[in-house]
């Protein structure tokens, strides 16, 4: 079974990949949007990883993490200033995962029994051959994926 409840009203749960970057921002607008006049909570994920370059350069990998967690806590202060402004009130949460962005999105997605997951389109050229985290989100094939641009 996959955690989808039948004769709902639409998401009760949303779970949006944030990164910062400006579809990012325009998936947490678009989210946040949904679940205001869907009446969902929203689980916002930012995903710390340490990149490829670290595989390299042991050292670095520790200091990587940190600044992308640096990051992410940027993030989740902004996201929360948002909120105090925003009426009527969504409830939401922010995490910090470690790891790759599409695993940190399926794991809290399973965690929470998300109904959906918004994530904003990848502007990164390479995801043209690797396949970006929308793709592998969709690929996963457990709930429905919305990908903002």
């Amino acid at each position: 079974m996959s955690g989808f409840e039948i004769g709902t009203d639409g998401p009760q749960v949303i779970v949006v990949g944030v990164d910062g970057s400006d579809t990012s921002l325009r998936a947490v607008a678009y989210a946040w949007g949904l679940a205001r006049r869907q009446g969902s909570a929203l689980v916002f994920v930012f995903a710390a990883s340490p990149g490829a370059i670290t595989s390299f350069i042991p050292d670095a990998s520790a200091s990587a993490l940190l600044a992308q967690e640096e990051v992410g806590n940027e993030l989740r202060e902004r996201i929360a200033k948002v909120a105090e402004s925003m009426h009527p009130r969504v409830p939401h949460t922010f995490r910090i995962e470690r790891g790759d962005a599409a695993s940190a999105l399926i794991h809290v997605a399973d965690q929470v029994k998300a109904d959906a997951v918004v994530v904003g389109a990848s502007v990164q050229a390479g995801h043209r051959l690797m396949g970006s985290v929308a793709i592998r989100l969709v690929r996963a094939g457990r709930r429905p994926v919305t990908v903002v641009p």
